[in-house]
């Protein structure tokens, strides 16, 4: 490949180094708060029985009902492996399916009363566990903070692409 003068490897987008180092910083900062983020919602899941994955999956139903293609779509999985992991979840009597209300082709899966109660359990773990990564933060900066990792992460987040049940 060949690189231009005004633009060399490593120096995205044409930034200049000082700009490139700074979007560099950025992402390394961004790669350590996933890192820290995963390793405690990993020990919480471990503690709970739970893979990282069942872990998403108890987050993302704590207030919703969903399609199952909906809820695979979103954690970017392919149908047979949803279909295993919610098998896995049923057997536990954490989850159930039910035809959709809307369109009796599609199934709907949801928490179990159990499986709420597991759920709010997690949640308020991961609260607990993740707070001292924003606890030096001035209540103004933390809300800062929210309102630029919501911007940073867009249509990405859960929020923007499946309604929470009521709405």
């Amino acid at each position: 490949m060949e690189e231009r003068a005004d633009n060399p490897r490593g120096n995205p987008a044409g930034k200049t180094p000082a700009q490139g180092s700074e979007q560099g910083d950025l992402v390394d900062a961004l790669v350590q708060a996933a890192f820290a983020t995963m390793a405690v919602l990993t020990k919480i899941g471990a503690d709970n029985d739970m893979s990282l994955t069942q872990l998403r999956v108890f987050g993302i139903l704590r207030d919703r009902r969903l399609r199952m293609t909906e809820l695979a779509d979103f954690l970017g999985l392919e149908k047979s492996t949803m279909s295993g992991l919610i098998d896995r979840a049923e057997k536990r009597g954490l989850v159930q399916r039910a035809p959709s209300a809307t369109d009796r082709r599609a199934i709907e899966v949801f928490l179990t009363p159990h499986g709420l109660q597991a759920a709010e359990r997690v949640h308020q773990l991961v609260q607990q566990d993740l707070s001292p990564m924003t606890s030096g933060l001035t209540l103004a900066e933390q809300r800062r903070l929210q309102a630029l990792l919501e911007r940073t992460l867009g249509e990405r987040t859960l929020g923007d692409r499946i309604p929470r049940a009521g709405q």
